[in-house]
């Protein structure tokens, strides 16, 4: 019963998160410092950058899983400004 629970609470979590219209789809690795690569270009990641997980937990750059399915924003100056990784359910959508 309790993995039920857990499951379908899991499940309404996901369905809660609202990613913006304009964020890009790519593969994402962490190169180093604020550095990552995103469908294998460099690209800087913008000071206060956000990075989510799946589970929308907070991650430092150093903690993406390389090969990481996310959706991505960039800011005004080119950099990644915002990145979610997707779960399994989103990257199918």
């Amino acid at each position: 019963a309790t993995a039920l629970l857990a499951l379908l609470v899991a499940t309404a979590y996901a369905q809660l998160r609202t990613l913006p219209a304009q964020a890009k789809l790519g593969k994402i690795r962490h190169v180093q410092e604020m550095i990552v690569q995103i469908d294998g270009k460099l690209a800087r990641l913008s000071r206060g950058a956000r990075v989510r997980d799946a589970h929308n937990r907070s991650l430092v750059p150093a903690a993406i899983p390389a090969g990481s399915v996310v959706k991505y924003t960039l800011n005004a100056q080119g950099e990644v400004s915002a990145v979610w990784i997707l779960s399994a359910q989103e990257a199918r959508q």
